[in-house]
């Protein structure tokens, strides 16, 4: 639902370069784009090729134990990608031309599989995941540790940031709220699942309004414009001191 990742040769290659889209401006005439990430900031986090960092035995505290969480839209719940399973769903998704322009996974099945593999056969720091609302898959999101990767040198990272993306597959589950109820419901359940983790993060792109606004409307402040390597990213962060505030 946001940008691009803030090291590109940190998260896995795509081809080319979060209702409504959280990190793009709605054009006139044209339905909202999904929320979703850009290549940068937003990527999947696996952060290859740095070798100054080392992830943990689990990063992320076995996602897939998490179990589901209650919102104003339904049982949601976060459960990690299979391949065989979840590419014939993720592929379609992929190449909506609105989800393309900024994932740029759109082709043959092959260009999501390697990316979701890009992340699967690495040391955990990012975990895809399908978002499933009352029973039904509608949503795609990586969760990932944020002071492990790239985006970590631009901004004051601390320990155990975790940051996150994400993508609606279904045009009629865009522009009507529902990425905020579920952005807000995600980083609440990193905050009850990962005691160590103070705070998410997530890195829009600073020119797309609606991609912030469904950030602030999920209970996420604005802390700093970011120069990233690929765009200027509002920094926006859901702290657990003031989750039950905002």
């Amino acid at each position: 639902m946001q940008g691009q990742p803030a090291d590109p040769a940190a998260r896995p290659r795509r081809t080319r370069r979060p209702g409504r889209h959280p990190v793009r401006l709605c054009l006139p005439h044209e339905p909202p784009p999904p929320m979703m990430r850009d290549r940068s900031p937003d990527g999947a986090g696996t952060h290859r090729g740095d070798n100054s960092i080392q992830a943990p035995d689990d990063p992320l505290d076995h996602i897939g134990d998490w179990g589901p969480t209650g919102t104003a839209a339904g049982l949601f719940q976060l459960v990690p990608v299979r391949v065989e399973r979840d590419l014939p769903l993720l592929s379609p998704w992929m190449n909506d031309p609105a989800v393309a322009a900024f994932w740029e996974l759109s082709g043959p099945p092959a260009v999501t599989e390697r990316h979701l593999r890009a992340q699967l056969d690495g040391d955990g720091r990012s975990v895809p995941c399908i978002g499933v609302l009352d029973g039904t898959p509608m949503s795609y999101w990586e969760i990932y540790r944020a002071d492990l990767d790239g985006l970590a040198r631009h901004y004051p990272a601390r320990s155990h940031d975790c940051g996150l993306h994400l993508l609606l597959g279904a045009v009629g589950d865009r522009g009507r709220g529902l990425g905020s109820i579920l952005l807000r419901a995600v980083a609440d359940l990193v905050l009850d699942k990962r005691p160590a983790s103070a705070r998410v993060v997530a890195e829009p792109d600073l020119r797309n309004v609606p991609s912030v606004a469904a950030f602030l409307n999920a209970g996420f402040r604005f802390s700093a414009e970011v120069d990233l390597p690929t765009k200027r990213a509002a920094l926006m962060i859901r702290d657990r001191s003031l989750r039950r505030l905002m």
